[in-house]
């Protein structure tokens, strides 16, 4: 059995990256709490080359706000295509604060998928948008060491 040659990746633009971004409204924050690394699922909209969610209080907006590194990554996959993609935004995340910009944000038809209140709105401002797209590989294709053992008998 002759293994299959690795698919191909991707780089996408960095307008393809936006576009992706758009797509899906479920991304997954990565922030600093305590020194360590910590990973929230979010739901997000692109607004204006920034990306912003709606959180309560908390390890996240306290890891998100004044001026914190963060980064964001969002994906997605076309079941007819069987096309991948994967999207990182590293940045700056800060509470969105002043009136005019509050009104603005309220506007973005941002819901929480939790209960709760959730009446902070933090901007991710990125310093850098990545991302790839690759061809889905078959399970089948995937060969490890465990895959000609013998297996028991199910009980």
């Amino acid at each position: 059995m002759n293994p299959e040659p690795a698919s191909e990746v991707q780089n996408l633009e960095h307008h393809e990256c936006w576009a992706m971004l758009r797509t899906v409204s479920v991304g997954r924050l990565a922030v600093l709490a305590d020194g360590r690394p910590d990973i929230f699922p979010i739901n997000y909209t692109v607004d204006a080359g920034t990306v912003v969610f709606r959180t309560g209080e908390g390890t996240k907006l306290s890891g998100a706000s004044g001026d914190a590194a963060v980064a964001l990554e969002a994906d997605g996959v076309d079941p007819a295509t069987g096309l991948a993609w994967s999207v990182v935004v590293k940045g700056t995340g800060s509470v969105v604060t002043g009136t005019e910009e509050v009104l603005e944000t309220s506007r973005l038809y941002l819901f929480p998928w939790q209960a709760g209140r959730k009446d902070a709105f933090v901007r991710i401002t990125p310093d850098s948008v990545t991302g790839r797209r690759f061809k889905v590989t078959e399970p089948l294709t995937w060969w490890t060491q465990l895959s000609g053992a013998v297996k028991t008998a199910p009980e």
